[in-house]
């Protein structure tokens, strides 16, 4: 669904919380966030997310593999580490059994790679494959990386470069060069855990993933839900190879143009930044990065997640919004 829509179906929802678990839900529908949190004690939250889509790309257990590390990747954005996932999966019924075995080996080969036991889950017959996770994880209820968690002077940190959903588009509608397509694929596979780490060894408070409501759209929620302005410097975001050859190819998918019509009124771009850079910004992304705010030494953070082969860059800062203005971004 579309990030208007989706708002219009949930917002009846927040009032139907059982007042016995609404003390101890930190994260709900109100908040908005990346999972679900709910406190255990002092020392434990339950940290509980479900996501699951379509084929990105035609290899079942590569599928199964990005799926997996996208579901995942919600628990990491809110800053637990995930214990246990169930499979969600939707499958033709003619579908040949092996096809299935290796989407849903992929994605358990993917989960054990994130010490992350799974446990089992349910299967519909369905038209057109689907097939993620149900993921549950723990964190400590002092320590979540949040949306509300932005501060000015924070320093804005990407930890996956820009450009999955429009190779995939190409992927699907073109001759895409088959390099480029490992590329995208591989960052697609790529657990946030190491980025997830070192966030919390640098005191990040704030944090979301980049997924289908794109950079824009999801540094947006940061801005809003933290009451600050974020400035991104576009020449600083880092793209996948082939990522600008596939806009220029007018490979963009349908998500970029719904993402736009939501989020460009709060959205500005200085004059020097590009056309294709624009779309980026727009464009859905599946399994992207963390997006982080970083206190202190956001070089530092940067250069230790490099050491451990996740791609970061620093992209922008927070600021503190202008007196009676609505909190958005700007790309310069």
């Amino acid at each position: 669904m579309g990030p208007e829509a989706l708002a219009q179906v949930l917002r009846p929802l927040t009032a139907l919380v059982p007042p016995e678990r609404k003390a101890d839900l930190i994260v709900g529908l109100a908040e908005g966030d990346d999972a679900a949190v709910l406190k255990l004690d002092a020392e434990k939250a339950l940290v509980f997310t479900v996501d699951f889509f379509t084929p990105v790309v035609d290899d079942p257990y590569d599928f199964g593999a990005v799926a997996a590390a996208n579901a995942l990747s919600d628990v990491y954005a809110t800053g637990g580490e995930p214990l246990m996932a169930l499979n969600v999966a939707a499958f033709p019924a003619d579908l040949d059994p092996a096809v299935i075995a290796a989407v849903v080996r992929g994605g358990a080969e993917k989960a054990a790679e994130a010490g992350c036991a799974t446990a089992g889950g349910h299967t519909i017959q369905d038209a057109e494959p689907k097939f993620g996770l149900a993921v549950i994880g723990l964190a400590h209820p002092d320590r979540l990386f949040l949306k509300t968690g932005v501060r000015p002077g924070d320093s804005l940190v990407l930890t996956k470069p820009l450009g999955t959903g429009v190779i995939t588009t190409w992927a699907k509608n073109g001759a895409v060069d088959p390099a480029v397509l490992a590329g995208a694929v591989e960052s697609m596979k790529r657990l946030n855990r190491n980025a997830a780490r070192v966030f919390a060894r640098f005191g990040v408070k704030g944090c979301t993933d980049v997924t289908g409501f794109s950079l824009a759209g999801h540094a947006l929620e940061l801005a809003e839900k933290s009451s600050v302005r974020l400035e991104i410097d576009a020449g600083a975001l880092p793209l996948l190879p082939g990522a600008r050859a596939a806009v220029e190819g007018k490979f963009v998918p349908g998500g970029a143009k719904r993402n736009r019509s939501y989020y460009e009124d709060r959205v500005t771009f200085a004059d020097g930044v590009d056309s294709v850079v624009r779309t980026l910004c727009f464009a859905p992304e599946t399994s992207g990065g963390l997006l982080a705010a970083v206190p202190g030494d956001a070089e530092g953070c940067v250069r230790e997640l490099r050491d451990l082969g996740v791609e970061a860059a620093v992209i922008g800062r927070a600021l503190p919004a202008v007196d009676g203005a609505v909190p958005g971004i700007g790309f310069r």
